[in-house]
């Protein structure tokens, strides 16, 4: 009982420790556009071709799931 309960707490003080206080001085460096996911507007079209080429549709990025139904 004794090992499972620190098993737990161990847990419990893992996932608590993955958040973290941002100052507002470090705010800028997050609000850096390089942070930005679709910074790269040739590398998206470039991604988004890969993918038409491979599943053979096009669009619904940020949706999960495939065309196959099975989502």
């Amino acid at each position: 009982m004794k090992k499972i309960l620190l098993m737990t707490a161990a847990t419990f003080a893992l996932l608590g420790s993955g958040c973290t206080h941002v100052a507002p001085w470090e705010r800028a460096a997050l609000a850096d556009p390089i942070m930005r996911a679709d910074r790269d507007t040739l590398g998206n079209q470039m991604a988004e071709h890969m993918w038409f080429s491979r599943e053979a549709a096009t669009g619904g990025r940020g949706i999960g799931g495939g065309g196959c139904g099975c989502n």
